[in-house]
C-alpha cells in the first residue's frame, strides 16, 4: 500500500527529531558534572605527612648546680701557698711575731699584720667558715677550716666582717672577709690583723689545734704542712 507523502514526510521528520534527541541525552549523560565552590569558601589545603619525620628535641631548663652543705664548691683550690690575708701588704712588710711573749706568760703563736683601719681582710686559702666569733680577747674574730679539713686560719681583732658573711659558707682564696681593727684585747689604734694557723685532727675542734708559724707560709719561704 502506497503512503501518503504528507504522512511519509511526517513519519521521517518524527524519526529524525527522536534521533537527535537520543543522540543529545547520550552526550549529555557522559559529561563530568561540574562542582561549584562557594566563594567564601575557605581553599582546602592537602597535608602531605613525612615519611621520615625529625624528632624535636627540648632540652630542659638550666639548673643552677649547688654544692653539698659544708662542701667545697667545684673548683675549689687545694693549693699549700697562702695568701697573705691583708689586702695591699707584701711579703716584705711582714714581721715574724710568733714567738714573741705576750702577757700572761704566754707565747704569741701568731702573725701580727698591720695596716691601717678597715683594710680589708682577705681569705688566705680556700675553705668554709665554721665560727664567728666575738671574744674577749681576740675581738671579732673569724675560724676557716682548709678545704682539706687539716689546718684551722684564725683572723683577729677585726673591725667587723663582710656583708653578707655566715657559718658554713664556703669562702675562696682573695675573698673579702672582714676588715682590720683593733678590737678585743688589742691596744687603741693598734690596728691590725692577728692571724694564727693550727694544725688539727678532728675538723668539729676547730678550736684545738697545734699552732704553725704562718711567716714562712706567707713569704713563700715553705708550703702548709
Amino acid at each position: 500500500m502506497a503512503l501518503n507523502p504528507r504522512l511519509r514526510v511526517f513519519l521521517l521528520a518524527t524519526l529524525l527529531l527522536s534521533a537527535l534527541a537520543v543522540l543529545v541525552w547520550t552526550l549529555s549523560a557522559r559529561r563530568t558534572p561540574t562542582v561549584v565552590t562557594p566563594i567564601d569558601a575557605p581553599p582546602v589545603v592537602e597535608t602531605v605527612a613525612s615519611p621520615n619525620p625529625t624528632p624535636r628535641t627540648v632540652a630542659p631548663s638550666p639548673v643552677a648546680a649547688m654544692p653539698a652543705p659544708n662542701q667545697p664548691p667545684p673548683g675549689a683550690s687545694n693549693s699549700n701557698r697562702l695568701l697573705i690575708p691583708v689586702a695591699g701588704v707584701s711579703a716584705s712588710e711582714l714581721r715574724d711575731t710568733y714567738a714573741e711573749a705576750r702577757s700572761e706568760g704566754r707565747t704569741h703563736n701568731a702573725l701580727d699584720i698591720i695596716a691601717a683601719r678597715g683594710t680589708p681582710v682577705v681569705a688566705c686559702a680556700d675553705g668554709r667558715i665554721v665560727k664567728l666569733f666575738n671574744s674577749e680577747k681576740g675581738g671579732i674574730t673569724i675560724y676557716q677550716l682548709s678545704a682539706d679539713e687539716r689546718m684551722v686560719y684564725y683572723y683577729a681583732h677585726l673591725e667587723g666582717y663582710a656583708e653578707g658573711l655566715r657559718e658554713q659558707a664556703y669562702a675562696r682564696r682573695g675573698d673579702v672577709l672582714g676588715y682590720v681593727g683593733d678590737t678585743g684585747n688589742a691596744t687603741p689604734g693598734n690596728y691590725h690583723l692577728h692571724f694564727e694557723v693550727s694544725l688539727i685532727s678532728d675538723p668539729k675542734r676547730h678550736w684545738d689545734g697545734t699552732p704553725v708559724n704562718p711567716y714562712p707560709l706567707l713569704n713563700g719561704h715553705a708550703p702548709a704542712p
